[in-house]
């Protein structure tokens, strides 16, 4: 496998993710519970392969997880208007005791010599891949170049402006959250499926919470917020590329590696970023 494509192949889950989390965030939502989403994701598309010996129904398993886990909250967090970031890490921490509870059960504490069908590739490149490309340049488009867009954006910035011009707030943010859903359990499901081939108790290791500064690193642009997570993809691999090359280094240096490059990148560029007007701020309708 060339670099460009390891880099492309460690970059799609948290591409995904971030990508699904660009609109999510845009419309006036913060979807803290990505991490769980992306693990549960991860576990139930294991499950589905094993059960089906098919890739693509595991992949179809972790989109309906994430959207399940999407619908729940935007129930609580709309709806109900409970605090979204307490809604999110709800389900983060439902998501981390449902999968390692029923991972134990199904095998074992360490799930030794567990592997699955992984999802097929040319040469390096698989559907996955090319589909978290095209999704950033799709997404761009629907986000700065439709009405709906505009829409979504104002139910984000001004929600009572969206409000006026006819659009439902609450819908436009629901369909936000469910898309971010829907990606975050796909971005997980690649990660058992894609690059694993297997399952390990807290696989996704803090990638959500990396998904959501790479929005806030992209400036909510979804062309940037790929570029964001390729660099990230890259540093990920760095490990893999150093051991092939005989480099003594402990290896929880290159694990770090990510985490370091992220928090530095926000603590450099963060400061002049401007989130969504009503990022994170319950609507309620005044009629």
């Amino acid at each position: 496998m060339s670099a460009v494509l390891a880099v492309l192949m460690y970059a799609t889950p948290l591409a995904l993710a971030a990508l699904g989390e660009t609109v999510v965030q845009k419309a006036g939502v913060i979807h803290i519970g990505i991490e769980g989403t992306m693990l549960a994701g991860a576990f139930f598309a294991m499950l589905a392969t094993l059960a089906t010996g098919s890739p693509w129904v595991g992949l179809g398993v972790g989109v309906l997880v994430g959207v399940t886990l999407a619908l729940v909250s935007g129930a609580f967090a709309l709806t109900l208007t409970v605090d979204q970031v307490v809604v999110g890490t709800a389900v983060n921490l439902l998501a981390l005791g449902l999968t390692r509870t029923l991972f134990a059960m199904r095998f074992g504490a360490s799930g030794e010599l567990l592997s699955v069908q992984k999802v097929p590739s040319w040469q390096g490149l698989d559907a996955v891949m090319v589909v978290a490309v095209l999704l950033a340049v799709a997404t761009h488009g629907v986000l700065f170049r439709t009405s709906w867009g505009l829409a979504l954006r104002a139910a984000g910035e001004y929600p009572q402006a969206a409000e006026a011009a006819g659009f439902s707030v609450l819908r436009l943010r629901f369909a936000a959250l469910v898309f971010g859903g829907a990606m975050a359990g796909l971005g997980g499901a690649y990660l058992s499926l894609g690059i694993a081939g297997s399952f390990a108790d807290n696989m996704t290791a803090g990638r959500g919470f990396l998904a959501i500064a790479m929005v806030t690193f992209g400036r909510w642009k979804p062309v940037p917020v790929l570029g964001a997570c390729l660099l990230l993809g890259w540093l990920d691999g760095l490990q893999f590329t150093f051991q092939a090359k005989g480099v003594q280094l402990p290896f929880q240096l290159f694990l770090a590696l990510p985490y370091v490059a992220a928090l530095l990148v926000l603590a450099g560029m963060g400061r002049g970023a401007h989130a969504p007007a009503a990022l994170a701020i319950p609507f309620r309708r005044t009629r």
